[in-house]
C-alpha cells in the first residue's frame, strides 16, 4: 500500500507475496499482526526443505525396502535351490535303493553295473588332480564291512556314495569355474575369451555330445553320462581359466598406499588436466617391487619421462610397465615367475617424489590397474 500510495509498482517479491494482515479479536480488543513480504518469504521457504525433506526421506525409506526385498528374494530363491537339490539327489538314492532292492538280477549284473560307473567316475575323479581342496572333498566313503552287510546292501551303498561325489564333482568344478570368470568381470575382461569349451574329457569323448553317445562310450546309464559331461565341462572350463589367470597381472606389484589413480588428474608439473594412464604408490626409497605374473621381460632402460623402466610381456596380450625405478634387477630376455623381485622404487625421469609409477595394458591399449588388483585381491580372499 505504501508502494501504491507513494506512486511506486511493488517488486516481484511484493508482487508475490503482499503484505498481509492477521486480526485476532479477543472481546472488545482486536488485535492485528503484519505478515510482510520477507515473512512470508521465510516461511515459503522453510515450507519447501520441509517438503523436499520429506520427499527425500520416502525415497530413501522406498529403497532400503526396494533392497531389503531383493535380498530377501534371492535368500529365499538359494534356499528354495539348495532344497531341490538335496530332494533331487534324495530322491535319485531312494529309486536306486527300490531298484536294487526289488530286482530280480543276479547279484552279478548289479556288481557290474556299479563297476561301469565305478570306472568312469574314476576317470572324472582323475581329471581334478592337483586342483586345491579338490583330494578331499571327492575322497570315497569308507567300503561296509562284509562281516555287517550283505552283498545288496554293499552295492547299495557304493552306489550312493557314486552319486554323492559325482554332485561333489560338478559342485566343485562350478564353483571354482565361477569364481574364475567373477575375477575376470572385475578386471573388465569377457571370461568366455579364455575358457573355448572344447576340451571335455579328451579324445572321443569330445565328440560325444549326445548323452547316448557319451553313454556309449562310457558304458555307463545315459543320465550318469549327463552328469559326468557337465562336471568334465566345468572343469575344462575351470583349467582354462585357471591357466589363462596365471598370466594376467592380477596380483600387486607392491603393498605400498596409493597416492594418484588412472584416469584424467592436474599435472602436477603444469598444472593442466592430463590423462594418468596408470596408477601411482608411494613408499620409502628402495621399496622392492614384485611382478605381478609370470612372464618375460621385454625392457630395461630409461624412457623419457618414465625414468628407469621396466618392462614384462605376460603373453595372451598382456604387458605391464614400472617406471621411475631407483634401480632394476632384471635383464631383458630373462624369464620371470610370480612375485620375483624386479627393481627397487625410486624418484628417476618426471616425478616430484618416490613413488612407483605401475601401468597395464592389453593388446596395445592402456587399462585401469585397480581393476586387476581388485580382481586379484578377490581370488586370494577366496582361496
Amino acid at each position: 500500500m505504501a508502494d501504491l500510495e507513494n506512486g511506486k509498482r511493488p517488486g516481484l517479491i511484493g508482487r508475490w507475496f503482499p503484505t498481509r494482515y492477521l486480526y485476532l479479536r479477543d472481546g472488545d480488543e482486536v488485535r492485528a499482526w503484519a505478515l510482510t513480504p520477507g515473512k512470508q518469504l521465510l516461511g515459503a521457504a522453510g515450507a519447501v526443505v520441509a517438503g523436499a525433506w520429506i520427499l527425500a526421506s520416502s525415497g530413501a525409506l522406498t529403497l532400503d525396502l526396494i533392497h531389503l526385498n531383493n535380498a530377501d528374494s534371492d535368500v529365499v530363491r538359494a534356499r528354495a535351490e539348495a532344497q531341490r537339490l538335496n530332494a533331487d539327489l534324495q530322491a535319485r538314492l531312494d529309486s536306486a535303493v527300490v531298484r536294487m532292492s526289488a530286482t530280480t538280477g543276479s547279484l552279478d549284473e548289479m556288481a557290474q553295473m556299479v563297476e561301469r560307473r565305478h570306472a568312469a567316475l574314476t576317470r572324472v575323479m582323475g581329471m581334478f588332480q592337483g586342483v586345491e581342496g579338490a583330494e578331499a572333498a571327492l575322497a570315497p566313503a569308507p567300503a561296509l564291512d562284509p562281516a555287517d552287510a550283505n552283498p545288496v546292501q554293499r552295492i547299495v551303498a557304493i552306489r550312493m556314495d557314486q552319486e554323492r561325489l559325482i554332485a561333489r564333482a560338478e559342485q566343485v568344478a562350478e564353483t571354482r569355474a565361477e569364481r574364475l570368470r567373477l575375477a575376470f568381470r572385475l578386471a573388465g575382461l569377457n571370461p568366455a575369451a579364455y575358457s573355448p569349451r572344447d576340451a571335455g574329457l579328451g579324445g572321443p569323448l569330445v565328440e560325444a555330445r549326445d548323452p547316448r553317445a557319451l553313454g556309449a562310450v562310457l558304458d555307463v546309464d545315459e543320465a550318469f553320462a549327463v552328469r559326468i559331461r557337465n562336471a568334465a565341462d566345468n572343469l575344462s572350463d575351470m583349467r582354462a581359466l585357471a591357466d589363462a589367470a596365471e598370466g594376467v597381472p592380477f596380483r600387486r606389484p607392491t603393498q605400498a598406499r596409493t597416492t594418484s589413480g588412472y584416469g584424467v588428474r592436474f599435472d602436477p608439473f603444469n598444472g593442466r588436466p592430463a590423462l594418468h594412464q596408470g596408477q601411482d604408490f608411494a613408499a620409502p626409497l628402495n621399496t622392492p617391487i614384485l611382478a605381478p605374473a609370470p612372464g618375460v621381460v621385454s625392457f630395461v632402460g630409461v624412457r623419457s619421462g618414465y625414468g628407469n623402466v621396466v618392462e614384462i610381456d605376460h603373453g595372451r596380450g598382456f604387458k605391464t610397465r614400472f617406471a621411475h625405478l631407483n634401480s632394476m634387477a632384471v635383464q631383458a630376455g630373462q624369464r620371470i615367475a610370480l612375485g620375483q623381485r624386479i627393481g627397487a622404487m625410486g624418484t628417476t625421469g618426471r616425478s616430484t617424489g618416490v613413488h612407483l609409477h605401475y601401468e597395464v595394458w592389453v593388446n596395445g591399449r592402456p587399462q585401469n590397474p585397480a581393476r586387476f588388483m581388485r580382481a586379484g585381491d578377490q581370488l586370494v580372499q577366496q582361496d
